[in-house]
């Protein structure tokens, strides 16, 4: 069984992409004093109808993330998103991933709102927790060797005030309360499934396999996701389980039109997504202490000199040729999307189906186009 998902970062792509260049980043630095609300206002309304419009024509979830000081991103409460995914759609499961765990000062308010939006939607939240990039530990004035720390002790607290009956005290390394007994809990008992994204860090990979999460690969090469999984698989055997589809998701950017041609035209709008928001200082995205001391499974991308690419160096036929964009009508698009879930196995395909300045008409048809056209020939498979 197969579960498709629609995604966009709700990007804020209203202004001359240059200027970015005047800065060391898209990110943390670059001025907000380039913002609009009445854009932004316009901006979010047609994102809000366009996961209307993806859970009508067939889509299966909707995933929403969260960034924080940048334009690549307008989503920076995924938890008031969720809440207003559960009021406006009726049947998607609601795919959060995710709630930055690690740069929250108040876990039991995290646990407090991821309920509020099960509530609200009628049990369709699907709670994913990540650490976050580099960048939001900067953001959010966090200490960057306490990031893993903090993570998995504010994961085991949300799960204690969702399923410890309260009140309870919780004294903890990073985590301090005398009274736990929060009134909202979730309709999903004992809690909202969790799931949790990964680019190839081995700690993650582990953690997630030990708890039997959902494993999300985003933005990673397909020959490198096969090694991901086959990671998890080891730690899951050595805990005494095998694994099946559900345990894995793949992320990927795509688009589709009537024609090769008009998709290749609208998939353009994609290297803004892959451009700025990716460039910027090392120190930006891995903060000293950051990053774990194991080698990370996922190795960078190789060219054809032999040199290692990342994405924002990588042009429009190499992103399409490494399966990070799929462009096309849809039998292109079908025929690509089949074969990676037929090379990688994954039970859920997260499609960023919309990135930069890419129109919303175009938006609503290319959804259109995958909902009722590819979706349903993809499950059949």
């Amino acid at each position: 069984m197969l579960d498709v998902y629609y995604f966009t970062e709700m990007p804020y792509a209203s202004f001359d992409e240059r200027e970015a260049e005047n800065y060391p980043s898209m990110r943390l630095t670059f001025p907000n004093t380039y913002f609009d609300a009445d854009t932004a206002n316009g901006l979010m309304r047609n994102y809000f109808d366009q996961y209307q419009w993806a859970e009508e024509v067939g889509f299966d979830g909707l995933m929403i993330n969260e960034h924080h000081n940048t334009p690549s991103c307008m989503d920076v409460a995924v938890n008031l998103s969720a809440a207003v995914l559960g009021r406006i759609t009726q049947r998607a499961k609601i795919l959060i991933l995710g709630n930055m765990l690690p740069t929250s000062d108040n876990p039991v308010r995290l646990a407090e709102e991821i309920a509020m939006a099960d509530v609200i939607s009628g049990g369709r939240i699907i709670a994913g927790v990540v650490r976050g990039i580099g960048i939001e530990t900067w953001a959010n004035n966090t200490v960057p060797n306490y990031n893993r720390e903090r993570f998995e002790e504010c994961h085991d607290l949300m799960l204690a005030t969702w399923t410890r009956p309260g009140p309870f005290r919780w004294e903890g390394d990073h985590y301090h309360y005398r009274v736990i007994n929060p009134w909202m809990l979730p309709v999903q008992k004992p809690h909202p499934p969790i799931w949790v994204p990964g680019t190839g860090s081995p700690e993650t990979i582990e953690w997630a396999a030990k708890n039997r999460y959902t494993y999300a690969a985003f933005l990673v090469p397909m020959d490198a996701s096969v090694r991901l999984y086959e990671k998890y698989r080891e730690h899951a055997h050595a805990e005494g389980y095998e694994p099946d589809a559900s345990n894995f998701a793949y992320m990927v950017c795509c688009v589709c039109a009537d024609t090769d041609e008009k998709a290749q035209e609208i998939g353009k709008h994609y290297m803004w997504r892959m451009g700025h928001p990716l460039r910027g200082p090392a120190e930006y995205w891995a903060p000293p202490g950051y990053i774990g001391r194991r080698k990370p499974v996922r190795p960078t991308i190789a060219s054809a000199s032999g040199d290692r690419k990342p994405l924002h160096a990588m042009d429009y036929d190499e992103l399409q040729d490494a399966y990070h964009l799929v462009v096309g009508s849809p039998q292109t698009v079908l025929e690509k999307l089949s074969y990676m879930k037929e090379t990688l196995g994954f039970g859920s395909l997260l499609l960023e189906a919309q990135a930069g300045a890419m129109g919303h008409k175009e938006t609503m048809r290319s959804l259109e186009l995958l909902g009722r056209g590819v979706i349903p020939e993809l499950k059949k498979l």
